[in-house]
């Protein structure tokens, strides 16, 4: 059976938009964490749902997207709150000259779970029209975006260790203070994906001032001095 070029680039497109925002968050995780396993739970999380897309096609369908984004958005949010303090601390403790080292949060490892579940759950909602007229070349064109998303995240990984863990915090926050806002968005229109620019651009911006205002360290010189 001849493959339709037409599936296969329209399921290439959408494996590539979609799991390029998840691989965008392992690597940030990666950055702030240097662990691995960082990139395992963003994989766990789309296997979790891409096995089922396949196995069972329109069945993943009847998932309540409504809840799925809901659900998402307040995870990333929580995570991403939390990040938002972590950051801070990391200024402040460089400023004052230590070096500060801390244990990976298992709250990232699920965060990074739940970023590689939606992403693929977005990516399953056109998956599973594509497969009824053309399984193999939806299949094919799958298989392919997942492989040149790995080969793009692989090469970059050594670049994103060179961050310093405060400023990889400040990406990691924004990045999930973008998706969260962006997934609660989509329960209730449809915001285009290339929303996420500029929500990323105000969070990280808001995020960075945030963990770089100066009062907090004033106030921690007088208390010392007093």
């Amino acid at each position: 059976m001849a493959l339709d070029p037409a599936i296969f680039l329209a399921a290439l497109g959408i494996t590539v938009l979609e799991f390029t925002e998840a691989a965008a968050v392992g690597l940030a995780l990666y950055a702030d964490s240097g662990k691995h396993t960082a990139f395992l739970y963003v994989a766990l999380g789309s296997l979790v749902v891409l096995v089922p897309t396949i196995l069972v096609g329109s069945l993943i369908g009847l998932l309540p997207a409504l809840y799925v984004r809901l659900v998402a958005g307040v995870l990333l949010l929580y995570f991403g709150l939390r990040l938002t303090r972590s950051a801070r601390r990391s200024v402040v403790n460089a400023r004052k000259g230590g070096q500060q080292t801390e244990h990976f949060e298992k709250g990232i490892m699920a965060t990074g779970f739940s970023v590689g579940a939606i992403e693929a759950f977005e990516a399953a909602i056109v998956l599973v029209g594509l497969l009824p007229n053309g399984f193999v070349a939806t299949l094919g064109g799958l298989s392919t975006g997942i492989v040149l998303v790995v080969i793009a995240t692989y090469a970059l990984r050594s670049q994103v260790r060179k961050v310093k863990q405060a400023d990889s915090k400040i990406v990691v926050s924004a990045l999930l203070l973008s998706f969260a806002t962006f997934w609660f968005g989509e329960a209730v229109s449809s915001p285009p994906d290339l929303v996420l620019i500029p929500l990323f651009g105000g969070f990280a911006l808001a995020v960075y001032l945030f963990a770089n205002h100066p009062s907090a360290p004033k106030l921690e010189s007088a208390s010392v001095g007093a």
